[in-house]
């Protein structure tokens, strides 16, 4: 009995052993899963936004993206039922006032699937800057949004220089200063 007992215990040691590798792989590999989900996401920078065919509210078409080329681009995703947008649209006007007359241009880009409630959210939140639908959903899967608000710093080349997923109002600042240097950069 005592010799089955002690059978028992290098068992149950074994199996300890096996665990703590486990734990100590994971302890590896976590981080490294981290590093290829930031390289990924930057793999996105500094390349060619995609051409995008975007319409107003009202249906009419709007900018083509390739147009805009000169200008510094941020354009942001998002959808009235996201609340994080409601919070991001004051510190969108206040870019769009301090930074337009310098060659920013700040497109909220809609993906409601009822541009009724694009409407309507509009007129809870006014806006100052250009708003533009993307029914069809072809920017969005061009860009790779992958959450809502999604925002997109495009420099006056055309390419993509930042991604920025959310908004907390702490982060305004940083991107602001993002923002500005861009705009700031010789054409």
């Amino acid at each position: 009995m005592i010799r089955q007992y002690l059978q028992m215990i290098q068992v149950i040691n074994e199996s300890t052993r096996a665990m703590i590798k486990k734990i100590k792989w994971l302890f590896f590999i976590v981080p490294m899963l981290s590093l290829y989900t930031t390289t990924s996401v930057g793999e996105h920078l500094d390349k060619i936004s995609p051409a995008c065919t975007l319409t107003t509210l009202e249906g009419a078409p709007a900018h083509n993206l390739q147009e805009l080329k000169g200008k510094v681009v941020y354009m942001d995703f998002w959808a009235s039922w996201c609340p994080p947008c409601v919070k991001s649209f004051p510190f969108l006007n206040e870019l769009n006032h301090d930074l337009k007359d310098k060659g920013l241009q700040v497109i909220g880009v809609n993906l409601d699937e009822k541009v009724s409630d694009a409407q309507e959210f509009i007129a809870k939140h006014p806006v100052d800057f250009l708003i533009v639908a993307d029914t069809s959903k072809q920017c969005a899967k061009g860009f790779e949004v992958m959450a809502m608000p999604t925002s997109y710093l495009i420099d006056r080349k055309g390419n993509i220089r930042h991604i920025h997923q959310g908004f907390r109002p702490g982060e305004s600042e940083k991107l602001r200063a993002l923002i500005t240097q861009l705009v700031m950069e010789n054409p």
